[in-house]
């Protein structure tokens, strides 16, 4: 009994260090002030301000003001015995244990109105055990303080409901145009709903799920004996009427698209915080510099520059923030043109296919779809490293005959690509319309050699094991990365986007659409992964029928020569000609002797003629020295290797040295 009196005694002493300590290091006296309006500075990953954003917020709620649905909403989702408890509510978190060990569908929470409240004290939102600790002495400290009434308007004046809102009152008027006092059930119970993910839920972008949610707190306002099973019935959906208020603080592209985020992460947190991105401040300005100093007439034009992992370095919506904030780089949907045929490349090589296997590049005269290369330029038999080189049209559209629509809309999914895809053979040539940085994120996967990879422009978090193993990427077969990279290595250095090589193995592909609508350049080089895209907000033409290897293909050999920290000259554009490296000669003859092409490259010349083939190589000796005859016309050369004829396979025949 004494040893046990002992234990006792200790047990004790260290529960009231444990009390004292929360008690030094939890801010109790804080936690009865007035809350300081939340400040986000998103900071790049080498420390450089890159937007300080302040709050839209309003005056504060007074409960015996509002309808009684209104706190009713708000307590049946989030916290069902908010007036009997004490500021924890062991039930609660029973109830959502219980829950979500054994429910597969959405977690649930145990923490209760004042432990949420409590939370918004503290300046970070790590999920320690003293920090809990620490929420759960404050939630006693203002239970024992203020009143249940005054705890529950502290808590709706200043909870985060997406749109940059903050507060009830600031939120009724930004989405529903009315003070909090004329909100309907539906309006609250949409409201409500918004606390679980509010920048995920927000009506303005996700009107359907702001809705579903809804419908979950009405059914909890059922439960909970706010209102019957009749009056739930009968409701109809909140209908929203936008308010929108002027942004008080500065902003960019890239701090538009990762702020949701920000906030989420941040949690009920208030006060100024720092948030840190992946963005790079150099990269970044070079990437602005690109832009600005293209010849890009009136058109606009946008980058996006992420490493092989999804890390955002770099981001540009446009060509002047200040004149539209609308971001092309992730708002816009365009066609990605010939970009597109990576997808179907890749699924030819799923299939079975190699880059030395030969595809028809001719016009193609049955069926309904009848595509057409650009220029009216056919090659006649060419492999398929050719024919992704020089972006056949008609050559894209035989594969995905070949392999199936279905297939290459599969391997599109794989790589990210989520956007709606037409179930045809136009798909081949970029028809549907996909976000730059799903096309960036796709070619980001190639370069990484697994896939999906997910941009974002926040360091990843912690994951626990569970969450590692569900989120794992998938690898490309070795043969198959090979064998695409070869594809991306030949269309960037010797094919249509060869104005985009560098002195480092550069690998990409150019896009353009009908009319010249869009003009696209995707690869990577060094460790970055970049797509610029130049067009015109109303989707008119562009002057001079631009195209992907053009503008935008010199825009993103500017722009990685200085990411990557390779000074590199401007290639003369005559020597940048892919119709001579690629084959890219169409000679048609009406001898009789069926379907006939040349191929011209840096080796020699192929002739094509009807189902037969022949080589003839350039590499010739120099000439005889002086005083020495020369060989007589049509005399073999001495030691140059024979012309190759290839026949039509048939019974007894066999590739034929003449």
């Amino acid at each position: 009994m004494q040893i046990a009196g002992w234990v006792v005694a200790a047990l004790l002493a260290l529960l009231m260090i444990l009390i004292a300590w929360l008690a030094v290091t939890a801010p109790m006296s804080r936690s009865l002030k007035p809350i300081a309006p939340p400040s986000i500075s998103l900071m790049s990953a080498d420390g450089h301000l890159i937007a300080r954003r302040g709050a839209i917020i309003d005056k504060p709620v007074t409960v015996a003001a509002l309808p009684k649905h209104v706190p009713q909403a708000f307590m049946a989702i989030e916290d069902r015995r908010f007036y009997d408890h004490w500021g924890v509510d062991p039930r609660g978190i029973a109830r959502a244990a219980w829950h979500n060990l054994w429910s597969s569908g959405s977690s649930q929470g145990g923490s209760t109105i004042t432990q949420q409240l409590a939370k918004g004290v503290f300046l970070s939102s790590d999920r320690t055990f003293g920090r809990k600790a620490r929420e759960a002495l404050i939630a006693f400290w203002l239970e024992a303080w203020l009143t249940k009434d005054q705890i529950l308007e502290r808590y709706l004046s200043n909870v985060y409901f997406g749109d940059n809102v903050y507060g009830l009152r600031a939120a009724s008027l930004h989405y529903f145009n009315r003070q909090p006092e004329r909100l309907t059930i539906p309006q609250a119970a949409m409201l409500a709903g918004l606390l679980k993910a509010p920048s995920r839920l927000a009506p303005t972008t996700n009107l359907k799920g702001a809705r579903d949610r809804a419908a979950l707190v009405t059914q909890a306002m059922v439960e909970a004996g706010y209102i019957t099973k009749a009056e739930r019935d009968a409701l109809p959906p909140a209908r929203l009427n936008v308010h929108e208020a002027p942004d008080p603080t500065s902003g960019t592209y890239f701090a538009d698209w990762v702020l949701p985020q920000a906030r989420d992460r941040a949690g009920a947190v208030y006060g100024a915080q720092n948030v840190a991105t992946t963005l790079d401040w150099r990269i970044q300005r070079l990437a602005e510099a690109a832009i600005r100093r293209a010849p890009l007439g009136k058109a606009q034009a946008a980058l996006v520059a992420m490493k092989p992992d999804g890390s955002v370095v770099a981001m540009v919506g446009g060509r002047n923030y200040g004149e539209s904030a609308f971001n092309r780089a992730v708002q816009a949907k365009r066609q990605p043109g010939s970009t597109f045929k990576l997808f179907v490349y890749l699924a030819a090589f799923r299939a079975g296919m190699t880059p030395d296997d030969f595809i028809e590049d001719t016009p193609i005269t049955t069926g309904s779809y009848r595509p057409a290369n650009h220029g009216g330029k056919y090659r006649g038999r060419i492999t398929l490293r050719q024919a992704f080189a020089a972006s056949s049209n008609v050559a894209a559209v035989r594969l995905t005959q070949k392999v199936g629509v279905d297939n290459v809309i599969k391997v599109a999914r794989d790589l990210g690509v989520t956007a709606p895809l037409t179930e045809d053979l136009s798909l081949a040539l970029g028809t549907s319309e996909i976000p730059l940085v799903e096309l960036t994120e796709a070619y980001a996967a190639v370069a990484a050699g697994a896939y999906p990879v997910l941009a974002h422009g926040l360091p990843p978090e912690e994951q626990g094991w569970f969450d590692r193993l569900m989120s794992r990427q998938k690898h490309f077969s070795d043969d198959q990365l090979e064998m695409i990279r070869d594809l991306l290595s030949s269309a960037a250095n010797r094919g249509t986007g060869s104005a985009a090589a560098l002195r480092t193995s550069t690998f990409g592909k150019t896009g353009t659409t009908q009319d010249s609508r869009d003009a696209i350049f995707v690869g990577y080089a060094g460790g970055l992964v970049t797509a610029v895209w130049i067009g015109n907000d109303d989707n008119t033409p562009l002057p001079g029928g631009a195209a992907g290897g053009g503008v935008p293909a010199r825009i993103w050999r500017t722009f990685m020569a200085g990411a990557i920290n390779e000074p590199v000259e401007d290639a003369p554009e005559e020597s940048r000609d892919s119709d001579l490296v690629n084959a890219i000669a169409n000679v048609a003859t009406e001898a009789g002797l069926g379907n006939m092409s040349v191929g011209l490259d840096t080796e020699g010349v192929t002739v094509n003629i009807g189902g037969g083939q022949l080589r003839l190589p350039i590499d010739q000796p120099q000439g005889p020295p002086p005083g020495v005859p020369g060989p007589q016309p049509g005399a073999p050369q001495p030691g140059a290797p024979p012309p190759r004829v290839i026949v039509p396979a048939g019974p007894g025949t066999t590739d034929q040295q003449p």
